[in-house]
């Protein structure tokens, strides 16, 4: 998606994230959202805080659900790449049964995407 226009990107990321600003704040706040992720010592987890990296990106969502289309800025826009690059790939691994209560849709929420509401 490098070279995609900045109206692709948030369309593909309005695609993507099907949570609401609200609906996403109230799950970040649940030991639930808290509980699934890469955390501190992970390689790719935030060095040094708890937070996992699905967590620290449901809250960036949040910002950016919240920003007016004019002031999305580049930083923005690469996170937004990130969302949706990980709710597509996430949602190719899902497991068969029922996922209400599975790690891979508690993580999927943490990046905007309940995969109950499609």
């Amino acid at each position: 998606m490098a070279d995609t226009s900045r109206d692709d990107i948030a369309t593909a990321f309005r695609e993507a994230v099907n949570m609401t600003p609200a609906e996403l704040e109230r799950w970040l706040k649940t030991e639930t959202s808290r509980e699934v992720g890469w955390a501190d010592g992970h390689p790719k987890a935030k060095a040094g805080g708890p937070e996992s990296v699905g967590h620290h990106s449901g809250r960036r969502i949040v910002e950016i659900l919240r920003t007016k289309k004019a002031d999305i800025g580049d930083d923005d826009l690469s996170h937004m790449r990130k969302v949706v690059g990980y709710v597509h790939r996430h949602l190719a691994q899902r497991p068969s049964g029922d996922i209400a209560d599975t790690r891979w849709r508690h993580s999927l929420m943490n990046w905007g995407h309940d995969p109950l509401k499609d």
